[in-house]
């Protein structure tokens, strides 16, 4: 049997395509100015790290809580950090609700360092009663908390 060696097809009219290429590292795109937005004023300042861990802590505990994670230690793979890292973002709910509300309503960071951290409020989560935490609340922050336990 003996078979006929294909022959290619040629297009007689070509057609030319375009094509963009964007070159940029991922994060670091520019995003384009819309001109009917710019009068819209964004907020200067930035949000303190120890509120975005506070609502960090309180997004961990709904997610505990509804079901969508079983454990601590499953929240810790999920987000990639140890399970040491959780618990500590964790303890934060074990502060006096006033104070919780306190750190999410932070003023914004201007410039510079955060008037404190995390770090520093490890101290405070280790007391158990909030009275006690509210007297190291005002010794870091200067802050008076009034609160119906206060009173």
């Amino acid at each position: 049997m003996r078979t006929e060696p294909c022959q290619p097809v040629i297009a007689l009219d070509r057609v030319s395509l375009t094509r963009t290429a964007k070159f940029v590292a991922p994060g670091r795109e520019r995003t384009a100015r819309d001109p009917d937005k710019a009068n819209d004023v964004v907020p200067p300042g930035r949000v303190p790290r120890v509120a975005r861990l506070m609502a960090l802590a309180i997004r961990f505990d709904s997610l505990l809580r509804e079901g969508s994670v079983s454990t601590q230690a499953e929240l810790a793979a999920v987000g990639h950090v140890t399970r040491a890292r959780v618990t500590q973002i964790m303890n934060l709910l074990h502060l006096a609700p006033d104070i919780q509300d306190a750190i999410l309503n932070m003023p914004p960071v201007m410039s510079g360092r955060d008037p404190f951290g995390e770090h520093e409020l490890r101290s405070l989560v280790s007391m158990v009663e909030w009275p006690r935490q509210r007297e190291a609340w005002r010794a870091l922050t200067g802050d008076r908390i009034t609160s119906a336990a206060d009173r």
